[in-house]
């Protein structure tokens, strides 16, 4: 079916221009590399394919977190979403975890999800703090919105990051917003923001090459395989 581009042109939103985010590395607990990279928009479905097995497991809300962000990267790809950006996280090309957020305005910052595929390791974590990492040093924004559909995930950004609460409502719905400053970045930063530039040209070639997806079932093994959580 042909696209109205006329049409489609009013459809699609305005994208303010965005600075890219520098790859790093980072050396997990397990000594394996973990590169983070920001995602290109092609690559959505590649993407999707490693979310979708997530909407069917209901434990520690991966559930909603995925379909929330299945819904988020499928209004990026098709030009619904406006200034929005991926990060990914890979182990020798294997895709170990995603987080996505997106420009609110040009001061401020709304952070979407974080999604850990490979658990146990902090990659969610780490993604995490790559995406403040963005915001506040690459973008240039003064504060970040953030809210938690968690336990997991209030512990890991409101509390380790000591973020402020306040009473603005997010996007995403929920309880009101926390706040990450430029000032509670920095002071976070030493302790929560690592990983090594430049990435090893093999390390980043490897990682833009390909992003490999693990079949549904590994995926449901990695997240739910953890007992007594």
């Amino acid at each position: 079916m042909a696209v109205d581009m006329e049409l489609e042109a009013v459809l699609r939103p305005p994208e303010a221009p965005q600075a890219p985010y520098p790859p790093k590395v980072i050396t997990l607990a397990n000594g394996k590399r973990l590169v983070v990279r920001e995602a290109r928009r092609e690559e959505v479905p590649t993407l999707l394919e490693a979310v979708h097995p997530t909407l069917f497991i209901h434990k520690d809300y991966y559930d909603i977190v995925g379909a929330r962000l299945y819904a988020e990267l499928l209004g990026w790809y098709t030009h619904r979403t406006q200034n929005e950006f991926c990060l990914v996280g890979q182990i020798e090309g294997l895709l170990v975890g995603m987080v996505n957020s997106r420009m609110y305005n040009a001061k401020t910052g709304m952070s979407l999800h974080t999604l850990a595929i490979d658990r146990g390791l902090r990659v969610g974590a780490h993604l995490f703090a790559a995406k403040m990492e963005h915001h506040i040093e690459y973008l240039g924004q003064d504060e970040v919105l953030i809210v938690a559909e968690s336990p997991i995930g209030f512990r890991r950004w409101m509390i380790e990051y000591g973020l402020e609460p306040t009473d603005i409502p997010h996007e995403l719905g929920g309880a009101p917003s926390y706040r990450l400053t430029r000032e509670l970045y920095f002071k976070s930063k030493p302790r929560l923001v690592v990983g090594d530039r430049p990435v090893p040209q093999e390390l980043l070639d490897e990682a833009l090459r390909e992003i490999v997806v693990a079949d549904e079932d590994a995926i449901r093994e990695k997240i739910a395989g953890l007992k007594g959580r």
